[in-house]
C-alpha cells in the first residue's frame, strides 16, 4: 500500500484496501477503515463483460465473478452508515435498511435479447445511520457516462459525478472512504463538496486517472464526469 494522490481533502492509495498485502499486514486496511462513511461501487459478482468498441475501456472487472470482495469490504466496515452500489442479479448485503434505484435514463446496455425489455437501472444500498438532507423520491435519475461521447467513460462502471454529488450531500458528516474507487467518481464528488475522502484503488492505471480528474478541482462538474 502506498500513497499515490493526496490533496488538502482528498487521499488517494495505490494497492488492495481489503486483503492483506504480503509485508502489510492490518495496515493495508487502515486508512480507508479509519473514515465515518463509505461509499462504494465494489465488484458484486455478476461477471462484466462489455461489448464496447472503445479500446481504452477495460472489458472487465478485478474480482467481479464473485461477491466475496463486496462482502470482506463490508465485514470490515461492519455496520457503519454506507452506500453502496448493486444489482438485483446478486443478493443484496445483508441489513440493507433501504433500497435506491438509479434511472439510467434508458441507457444501460442491451441486457437479455430474448426479452422486450432492456436494463436502465441499478440499485444502491442503503446500510447503517446518519443519513440527512431533504426528503426525496428512492428513484434517482440522472444519465451515465456514455462510453462512446466524446470524453466518455473510462471505466466499465464509472458512475456520473452529479448523481455521487447528491448522494455524498445525504451522507451522514466525516470522511468518505472508497476501498474500490476505479475511476475517481466518489472522490472528486466528494471534494467538490468540500468533504474529506480517502480512496484505495489496486490497478495503477485507475489511480494515474484519479489523480488527473481530482487535480481538475472544480472544473469536474458536469455529467460527463
Amino acid at each position: 500500500m502506498s500513497i499515490y494522490y493526496q490533496d488538502e481533502n482528498v487521499l488517494l492509495l495505490h494497492g488492495d484496501g481489503i486483503r492483506d498485502e504480503p509485508g502489510g499486514g492490518a495496515d493495508a486496511h487502515r486508512e480507508w477503515l479509519n473514515a465515518d462513511v463509505l461509499v462504494t461501487d465494489p465488484p458484486y459478482g455478476i461477471s462484466y463483460n462489455s461489448g464496447s468498441r472503445r479500446e481504452n475501456l477495460a472489458a472487465s472487472i478485478l474480482g467481479d465473478e464473485t461477491t466475496e470482495m463486496r462482502e470482506l469490504a463490508l465485514n470490515l466496515w461492519d455496520e457503519r452508515p454506507a452506500l453502496v452500489f448493486g444489482t438485483w442479479r446478486i443478493p443484496r448485503p445483508f441489513d440493507t435498511r433501504a433500497l435506491l434505484v438509479w434511472d439510467t435514463k434508458g441507457a444501460l446496455g442491451m441486457g437479455d435479447l430474448s426479452i422486450p425489455w432492456k436494463p436502465s437501472h441499478q440499485e444502491v444500498y442503503v446500510l447503517g445511520q446518519g443519513f440527512a438532507g431533504k426528503r426525496t423520491t428512492d428513484v434517482l435519475t440522472y444519465a451515465p457516462v456514455q462510453s462512446m461521447s466524446r470524453g466518455g467513460r473510462v471505466h466499465p462502471h464509472q458512475k456520473p459525478i452529479p448523481l455521487m454529488r447528491d448522494l455524498i450531500a445525504k451522507c451522514p458528516p466525516g470522511v468518505i472512504a472508497d476501498p474500490f474507487a476505479g475511476s475517481g467518481s466518489t472522490l472528486v464528488a466528494a471534494k467538490l463538496l468540500g468533504r474529506k475522502a480517502v480512496g484505495v484503488e489496486l490497478d495503477e492505471a485507475y489511480c494515474e486517472l484519479i489523480a488527473k480528474r481530482l487535480d481538475q478541482g472544480v472544473l469536474d462538474l458536469g455529467g460527463i464526469a
